[in-house]
């Protein structure tokens, strides 16, 4: 999947707590994609965990 790319994971600029979620996101992506059937719910449920993910390494680099 094209949208596996955009989770950062240990590549990812992120660091420390934001890495580590970074890469809990990035290792569930891949499986998820690795072990569901490739149809429109497999890629509606890869775009809601990248919002997620995108959520979750915000609020773990904020410093509020």
């Amino acid at each position: 999947d094209h949208i596996l790319q955009f989770f950062g994971g240990a590549g990812s600029g992120a660091k420390g707590e934001a890495k580590i979620i970074a890469t809990a996101f990035a290792e569930l992506a891949e499986h998820l994609s690795n072990n569901l059937p490739r149809n429109p719910e497999r890629a509606q449920c890869l775009r809601k965990l990248l919002e997620a993910n995108d959520c979750a390494v915000r609020a773990a680099s904020s410093e509020a």
